[in-house]
Order: structure tokens, then sequence, then C-alpha cells
């Protein structure tokens, strides 16, 4: 990757500082990091944008190898961002393994990676067998509590698998699934207004409510559609990078369905050899489901799944650095600022390049939070409040450093008042905007509307509330704690004529968890600095307001999970973020 020369000394500098750190620590403990005094604050016009830039640049160098939670190039860009932490003035947040101050939260694994040999997914039906071709046309999801699986059973269709009573609707009304495998398509039903889809289309929603009706396998569809939006072979094409759980004391698996032998997924071009029976299509399937009227079914015949997976142990950090808080009375709960430091690794090559470097997502979220935590570092009047800033790993993995953040937290778990995530800000156009996704859920949205009222941007609401973003990034581990929480992107209101709609969405089309989402990428890093100080602002006003935030009376988050706790009947298993209308986006399919 080429630096451009006025951020040559500053990036390579750092980056033989850190190899050689790494290398050093290879050889012998590191002393624990403590904070510094922090270094000079450059207000000069463009000098934030400069920042955030050098960030980006390092972050999603090809040095780091995209950054793959528990793989060098993450603990590269954990040492980093540590060091920037550092030089800010924030004081470690975490311990380690000796209860020293550290900013280092370990988050133990498992890594699972499936292996070809041994795969099946094969239909009995009317005295034949039909085999679908392993990656082409199907894939075992990797296994995370056994090495080999096998299963052979009846089948039984169950629509998009969605118990709902609250809502009047159920998938599985008059179906018996005990010893079953059932097929299912993702997503939930249009109907549903978006934060029940949402949380319905949770895949790991689906697998509880299949487990708990006594299924031994699963096996997803896609359809028509969903292919057109995340084409089957651009899943497929990374098979062999490792799905990842967090790992329990026992060192057992946290979240996962050993009930649910094998779990397998279907392409859409494959669904009419497992559908077409008994009367019924695949295609008439596809438009029963568009139409809303979809009703489960036994499915004629038999199925065999088998899946064969390696798994190991993995280790990897969340980052975690705080600035206490100034009011003595206050500085005991804190405000969270999160952004995800892992991507993709390394992969399926594309045009040549097999680095996914994940410069968007999330090197500049990361980079954003960082110039955030600097300006409020230096701010004339101390946020009353403590504020922490986590760089979470393993959000591709499915949110799991923000998942043990949320269950394991460096203070008090009651001392989280609110959440401030940033994930993927897509800023390839001049905007004059920002998406405060999940503004509406909590007292949060006079606060944010008081801060971008001063900083001058213009709130936008959701342009894609269909596919409830709320819940597919680390915000949705804190919500699940109870914590009132805020997702905020970037906007999509151009300036001077410029369609950034356009732009943004070509970018989500060809380069979203591809190779292309590199530094070359034209960035606006005006419309970063924007961004970082419209977080600063929020969090000093979240900080300094003199009550908590809460969640809206009747809000279904807050009804859900604002007593901090997932209601008796209804735990999740999180492994992946639930798109609305979609099948999570699980580890294997990145």
């Amino acid at each position: 990757m080429r630096i451009p020369n006025r951020f040559a000394p500053q990036v390579l500098i750092v980056a033989v500082a850190v190899a050689v750190a790494v290398a050093i620590a290879a050889c012998q403990p590191a002393p624990p990091p403590t904070a510094s005094e922090p270094e000079p604050y450059d207000a000069s016009a463009g000098a934030d944008a400069r920042r955030i830039e050098a960030d980006v640049r390092f972050l999603a160098d090809d040095l780091l190898e995209g950054r793959e939670a528990g793989r060098r190039g993450h603990d590269l860009a954990a040492l980093y961002v540590a060091q920037r932490m550092r030089a800010t003035g924030l004081a470690p947040a975490a311990r380690d393994d000796q209860g020293q101050r550290s900013y280092y939260q370990s988050v133990p694994m498992l890594a699972a990676t499936r292996e070809a040999e041994g795969a099946a997914l094969v239909v009995h039906r009317d005295g034949g067998d039909v085999a679908l071709a392993f990656e082409r046309e199907f894939l075992p999801d990797a296994d995370f509590n056994a090495a080999e699986a096998r299963v052979t059973a009846p089948m039984v269709f169950v629509g998009q698998g969605v118990h709902a009573p609250s809502l009047g609707y159920d998938d599985f009304a008059g179906l018996d699934l005990r010893g079953r495998i059932a097929v299912l398509f993702n997503g939930a039903p249009a109907a549903f207004d978006t934060d029940r889809r949402a949380f319905h289309a949770s895949g790991r929603e689906k697998l509880r409510e299949l487990a708990a009706r006594g299924a031994v396998g699963a096996i997803f569809v896609s359809t028509d559609a969903e292919d057109a939006r995340s084409p089957w072979a651009h899943r497929a094409d990374n098979w062999r990078r490792p799905g990842m759980r967090l790992r329990g004391a026992d060192g057992v698996a946290l979240d996962t369905f050993p009930q649910l032998q094998v779990i397998a997924r279907v392409s859409a071009a494959a669904a009419p050899r497992l559908l077409d029976a008994g009367g019924r299509s695949a295609r008439q399937l596809f438009a029963d489901l568009d139409a809303g009227t979809l009703h489960g079914f036994d499915l004629p015949g038999t199925a065999t799944l088998a899946s064969r997976s390696r798994i190991e142990p993995v280790q990897s950090r969340n980052v975690v650095g705080v600035l206490p808080g100034s009011d003595p009375a206050l500085a005991a709960e804190h405000v969270v600022f999160s952004a995800h430091l892992d991507h993709i690794g390394i992969g399926a090559a594309v045009d040549g390049d097999a680095i996914y470097n994940g410069a968007l997502d999330n090197a500049l979220g990361v980079a954003i939070m960082l110039e955030a935590a600097k300006r409020l570092a230096q701010s004339p009047q101390p946020p009353k409040r403590s504020l922490l800033f986590v760089a979470v790993t393993a959000e591709e993995k499915g949110l799991l450093g923000a998942e043990w953040f949320a269950r394991h937290p460096t203070v008090a778990a009651d001392a989280l008042v609110a959440n401030v995530n940033m994930d993927m800000p897509v800023l390839l156009a001049p905007t004059s905007d920002a998406v405060p996704v999940g503004i509406e859920h909590s007292s949060l949205q006079a606060l944010v509307e008081a801060a971008s009222a001063e900083v001058g941007v213009t709130l936008s609401p959701d342009p894609i509330p269909e596919e409830s973003i709320f819940v597919r990034s680390d915000q949705y581990a804190f919500i699940r704690a109870g914590v009132p929480s805020i997702y905020l992107v970037g906007g999509y209101q151009g300036r001077d004529g410029v369609d950034a709609r356009a732009i943004n969405g070509a970018f989500l089309r060809e380069h979203y968890h591809r190779p292309g989402d590199d530094a070359s990428q034209p960035i606006r890093y005006d419309d970063a600095a924007r961004l970082a100080h419209l977080n600063a602002e929020i969090g000093q006003r979240i900080a300094d307001a003199p009550e908590r935030p809460r969640w809206n009376e009747g809000d279904f988050f807050g009804e859900m999970f604002g007593r901090g706790e997932v209601p008796e009947g209804r735990a999740l298993n999180e492994d992946g973020k639930p798109p609305s209308g979609q099948e999570t986006r699980s580890p294997e399919d990145t």
C-alpha cells in the first residue's frame, strides 16, 4: 500500500515501533502500559482530519493483514490503539492476568474451521438420493462442539422459523419438530414493525426456537432476493476462514446449540433440489414469502447432514481506556464509546488481492473514536461522568468482543449508563448530515439533537430502516445488557450536488467485506473530523446530564432488556448480527 509523503514518517515510525514492541513482547513479558501526560492538542485547521487519516492508513495497511481477531495483525492493531490511548491521556481501564492495570481485556474464544472432506447434504426421496455440491450449492456451519457430526432425519419446512405470540404469529403452529431437520428461510415477516422484525430475524433466536422444539438439525435456504443482495458465491468464497465463539472457563463454547447436530446453508440456485416436492416448488415458496402467505408443512423425504471441523482455542483482546469523571458524585458512572478494531483478515483473492484491509470497516470508526477521545481529554470543561473508550475485537465473528465486555465490564455492570457506537461510517462523498441510528428508543434523543445543533450537523433518519442496523453492530451487546445506546454513522445528504447515497451504495455493493475496502478509497476526512466532533459533543452532554439516560416508556428494547437481563425463555445466542429480512451474518458468511 502506498503511503502519501506527508504521512510516511509518522506511519512508518509507528509501524517500526509496533513491530519492535511485538518482537520484544514475544521474548519477555511487557510492562503494563500506564497513562501518560497527554500530547499537546493541535487545534489548527485540518489537524483533526490529518490525525484520523494517519490512524486509518496505519490500521488499514497490509502490514496488519486485515486485523482478523486472534491473529498477528489484530495484535499489532491493539498495541497501536493502546499506545494512541496512552498518548491521548486515557488511563488503562482493564486488568491483565496478574491483576495489573492494563489497556487490554483478554477475550477467550474457540475457532472452528470447516473441512470439505466429510461434509455432506444428501436428500433421500422417492427411492433416490440427491447430493448437493459442497461450496457451490451448500455449506455446513462450522461446529464448535464436535469435530465430526452426522444426522439423518425427516424434514419439516417451518417458514422463517418465527414464534411471536405477542403479534399473533407462529411459524411452528401444528408442526412437530421432534427428531426432525428443520428447513427454513432467513429473516422475519415484512408485516412486523422494524424492531420486532429485527429481533425475530436473528439467526440465533431462530436456532433457539428450533432447539426448544426438539429439532436435530437445520437447513437455512437462501432466496433469489437474498442472492441478488449478497451473492452466494461471494459468501461461499471464504468458507475456509474460521468462525469463532466465546469460550467459557471450562473450555466449552458459549452460546451454541449442540442439540442441532448439523446446521447447513443452501444457495438459492440449489433450493429447488431440496424444496421441489409434494406438489410444491421453491419458486412458489419464494413467492409466498414475498406475499406474506408462507406456511409450514412436512417436507417429503429425509436428509443426511454431515460436517467436519477443526476446533482450537484462540485469544484476542479488547483495548480499553478511561477518561475519569470530574464530578465525585457522578464519576462512578460511565459512558461507553465503542468501535470494533477487527476485520476479515486474509481471504479469497479478488483481482489478485487477498488482504481484506477494512479501511472504512472499521479502521475509520476506530480513528474517529480516538479523535473524539482526544477532544474530550483536552476539553476545558472535563466531563462529569467517566468516559470509557473500547476498541472491541471479533465484531466480524459475531459481536464477540462487545458481548464479552458487556458480560464482563471492567467497571461495575450497573455503572454503564449509555453506549455510543461507531461502525463503518461510509464517508466517500461530501455530506452535511449524520445518522444517529436508534435515537428514537431512549432519552438520548434530546442530548444528541442538542449536540448536533452545537456542532452544526443535520440529523437524518435511518435511510434503510428495513435493514434494522440498530441491532447489527456492537451496540446490540450493550442493548441486551439494558444500556441505552445509539449507533452513529455517516450521512447521505450530499453537498454541491453530489449524490452521496449513490456513492455510498456503490461502495457497499462493490467493496464491503472485500479487499477493495482499503485506504485508496476517497475517504472524506473532513467529514470524519466533523463526526468525531459530534461524537465528542454527544459524550460530553451525556456525561454532564443530571440524570442517566433511560429507555422510552413502552420501547420494545427497553421492555425486553431494560433491566439488564434477558427475560426467562428469551435467552439469545449471539454469533451473528441479525439483519432485517435476511439471515444472521454468521462468521461463515463474511
